[in-house]
């Protein structure tokens, strides 16, 4: 994730060593492309912002903190100096004094070895030597245990490289094993640490990656000591922005992003990463390129319609959506966050928690828009009783609900539902009665090029309303101004002042506002389409 980076290159700056250091961080981004690392460290400033990142950077230190006592009693090496910063010296000296005296568990302890650093989230004696367990937020499931090789590769280079430097300081390593969340985990009662982490044991294959590690350390030094950026080739990892933080940089160096160049296949309608790439490595980049392409008749009609700049409408189609509704209409939209520790009985690691709702109410044709809307009470209580019941008050049964992208909100219904029986039959009647109003769009009776491939309502509302300002999520509070900023400003208000938490909860509620606004105005432009050649 982007705030390890950050948090690690923060650390290597303030650590005596030649400059410029290998931190772990930095020597499993130079595994995955040199550029990226270079980039990092010497134009950090070319990644996107990140408005979440110190809330994750937090999430990861709960789950750090909860992990050091999975062993019993530890200790944990973490100094700052005055200033603040992470004191890596006295760290490092402190680690090797608790090894000196028998700690059985030492949390972040600290080595260097010749320019090479890196902090053991926990180190446990064992035997005759030391064993490394690196820990981290990702959740696994029982359920994807045939996928974990692939999906912990990452971070067995991470160990590979801790292990190496342990043992180039002298450290017998005799273990070495990764703590992950366990996705499968539902709290009941009090927290319980022992059945939140799974360990796995990953020896064999860091076994296989430290013969990699030598060398590779050589190669990452010598990148950084370059005074030039270097000259890498978009590949297929670079599009996953967990991976890299650098694509738009690097895509528009090439040419590869609307903002600086045509649409090109990056841009494409629900094609698959691996079709993307095998059109960029055959040379079908641009939409021209694709014209006479196989593709998916909603990929055709994107490109036809791009490059002659030219809207495509259904009209019959809109209709046949449109007749399939009813008044009243309820026009409805969740909020919702995902705690990283299950704050709640009956809440699993990364669960959605819904917290809030906007609906936009039409009792009958032309008759005027009603508003209601609730958000829980931000006091670190779990939030699902109170909405469950507000939202039986405010939606009857067997009237019609739309939402945009509705498994969404299907989903976490059918989940309160589940959690509170008395409720349930109402709340499924709701979740029965819900249409999709994305659907005219994923079936294109409506298409427009400003919607760039996306039906989402953040594209398609100012692809039908680009001079409206008051649809214009950019317009909201700063504070909330997406899903994201929702997610992560809810559980935080808790602990503010009151004047900045009121704040905050007005701008989440302007911000649900205006997504099922957002409905309400997408819904009365397919109603004005519909009469198009009637």
């Amino acid at each position: 994730m982007p705030w390890i980076y950050y948090l690690c290159d923060s650390i290597i700056n303030h650590l005596s060593l030649p400059m410029p250091g290998l931190s772990k961080s930095r020597y499993t981004t130079f595994c995955q492309c040199s550029k990226a690392l270079w980039l990092r460290v010497y134009h950090p400033e070319l990644q996107p912002e990140d408005p979440n990142l110190q809330a994750r950077f937090e999430a990861g230190n709960e789950v750090g903190d909860l992990a050091m006592g999975l062993f019993g009693p530890f200790v944990e090496v973490t100094t700052h100096t005055a200033e603040g910063k992470l004191d890596l010296k006295a760290m490092i000296e402190k680690t090797k004094h608790e090894m000196d005296r028998g700690t059985e568990v030492i949390c972040e302890a600290s080595f260097s070895y010749e320019g090479c650093y890196c902090a053991v989230d926990i180190l446990r004696h064992e035997g005759s030597g030391w064993a490394i367990y690196e820990v981290k937020s990702s959740s696994s499931h029982s359920s994807d245990e045939l996928f974990l090789p692939s999906k912990f590769h990452k971070f067995v280079v991470d160990i590979a490289f801790q292990r190496w430097v342990l043992e180039q300081c002298g450290i017998k390593v005799t273990g070495t094993y990764l703590v992950t969340i366990n996705g499968d985990y539902e709290r009941v009662g009090d927290l319980d640490i022992h059945q939140l982490f799974r360990v796995f044991d990953l020896k064999e294959k860091v076994d296989n990656e430290c013969l990699l590690v030598p060398n590779r350390v050589q190669l990452a030094k010598q990148t950084l000591e370059q005074g030039h950026e270097p000259e890498r080739v978009i590949r297929s990892h670079c599009t996953d922005p967990y991976q890299c933080g650098f694509w738009q940089y690097c895509a528009a160096q090439q040419g590869l992003t609307q903002d600086v160049g045509e649409p090109t296949v990056f841009d494409l309608y629900r094609m698959n990463s691996y079709m993307k790439w095998q059109y960029y490595n055959a040379s079908k980049i641009t939409f021209e390129d694709l014209r006479d392409e196989p593709l998916s008749d909603m990929q055709r009609l994107q490109i036809e319609c791009t490059l002659a700049g030219t809207e495509h409408i259904e009209s019959e189609g809109i209709r046949s959506f449109l007749d399939g509704l009813s008044y009243p209409l309820y026009f409805l939209d969740f909020e919702t966050f995902q705690p990283t520790i299950p704050p709640f009985d009956h809440v699993k690691p990364y669960q959605q928690v819904t917290f809030q709702y906007s609906l936009h109410i039409i009792e009958h044709e032309g008759g005027e828009l009603i508003h209601k809307e609730f958000l829980a009470p931000c006091n670190g209580t779990d939030p699902r009783r109170a909405l469950a019941e507000r939202l039986c008050e405010d939606i009857p049964m067997n009237v019609c609900s739309l939402a945009y992208n509705k498994a969404f909100e299907c989903t976490r219904i059918k989940e309160l539902a589940g959690l509170y029986p008395d409720l349930s039959a109402h709340l499924l009647n709701i979740s029965d009665h819900i249409v999709d109003l994305i659907t005219p769009f994923r079936a294109g009776h409506y298409y427009v090029p400003a919607m760039g491939g996306s039906f989402s309502i953040k594209s398609v509302l100012p692809a039908l309303f680009p001079d409206d300002p008051s649809l214009d999520y950019h317009n909201l509070d700063e504070r909330v101004q997406n899903g994201d900023d929702a997610m992560t400003i809810f559980p935080q208000i808790q602990h503010m002042d009151p004047d900045e938490a009121a704040a905050n909860r007005e701008a989440l509620l302007r911000y649900c506002e205006l997504d099922t606004l957002a409905m309400v105005k997408v819904w009365q432009k397919l109603r004005e389409l519909s009469k198009f050649n009637k």
